[in-house]
């Protein structure tokens, strides 16, 4: 007798193959954040060191200064606008509310 394997369902396989796939991303992640707070340690204990990627810091955010002060500039205009939006938005609806306590 002659099995049809034509009707048969993959999907289970196809999940095992994504938990899979989420797994190793994540042991991936685990690793270096351990890696990360491992080189912290050691630069933390090294004056030298910290003082060495303080200068690093300092070269780039010089180098890199006009387009710092234009994105934070940028971002604090957008946080107003957001702000004044929702104010708006708030105004609508509290006069919609009396509206709506007129006429009832």
């Amino acid at each position: 007798m002659a099995h049809n394997h034509s009707n048969h369902n993959h999907s289970a396989h196809t999940g095992h193959k994504a938990l899979g796939s989420h797994a190793a991303k994540g042991a991936a992640m685990s690793a270096g954040a351990h890696t990360g707070k491992s080189i912290i340690r050691h630069a933390t204990k090294h004056p030298l060191v910290l003082i060495g990627l303080g200068m690093i810091a300092g070269y780039y955010a010089h180098k890199y200064r006009k387009e710092i002060i234009s994105s934070v500039s940028g971002a604090a205009d957008r946080g107003k606008d957001f702000v004044l939006q929702q104010k708006e938005n708030l105004e609508d609806i509290v006069a919609e509310t009396k509206e709506g306590d007129d006429n009832a």
